[in-house]
């Protein structure tokens, strides 16, 4: 079962690890907005800022054609990425869609980045990163039933940026966006694809 805490709200009557949450008078409460998956233990923030973490898939846009392989990614969120490639390796320019791995976070506005792959073609569209697990659904169910329905690769950065190339994705990125708006909405995955089915029709 699934359900919406606020900041200060207690989520466990005793003392559990779970990310986004703090320890108080033996008791476990919410730090964020998020939806909480008891049959998982998590809570996932719905509201706020991305904190980039290694490991992260992220979605950016090269800002610069490079010098020495030396590339510096927009992330969106005022945050920069930074792509060393050695020469010869990768050819970037600026304009490039690029999806990538957090490698290390050196400081809060700017993170390193490896294993970097162009992605040809398509567009990008921007949505809050809190709301990226949510299009994503539990076991890629969300993400998974919009791109069937609309014939559209889709790939999720966790900072936000969502790029898109397929046969419909005017009404993939009207999905998405639904999504973002209806985070909050219990069942949205049956909302969703009854709004991609009548969209079809």
């Amino acid at each position: 079962m699934k359900q919406i805490y606020l900041p200060g709200d207690m989520i466990s009557a005793k003392p559990e690890r779970i990310d986004n949450t703090y320890i108080e008078d033996g008791k476990t409460y919410s730090m964020v907005t998020g939806m909480y998956d008891q049959a998982k233990g998590r809570l996932i923030q719905l509201e706020g800022e991305w904190l980039p973490q290694k490991g992260d898939l992220v979605i950016g846009i090269v800002a610069n054609n490079g010098r020495n392989g030396m590339y510096t990614l927009d992330l969106s969120h005022f945050m920069n990425g930074l792509l060393i490639e050695k020469k010869g390796s990768a050819n970037f320019a600026k304009g490039d869609i690029v999806e990538a791995e957090v490698d290390k976070v050196e400081n809060r506005k700017t993170v390193v980045l490896s294993m970097p792959k162009i992605l040809r073609g398509g567009t990008v569209m921007e949505i809050k990163p809190s709301k990226v697990h949510r299009v994503i659904g539990k076991n890629n169910t969300m993400i998974k039933q919009i791109s069937e329905s609309t014939k559209t690769t889709i790939v999720p950065g966790e900072n936000g940026i969502i790029w898109l190339h397929g046969e419909n994705v005017a009404l993939a990125a009207s999905a998405i966006a639904q999504v973002e708006r209806e985070a909050h909405v219990s069942g949205l995955t049956e909302i969703i694809r009854q709004m991609l089915i009548s969209k079809a029709k």
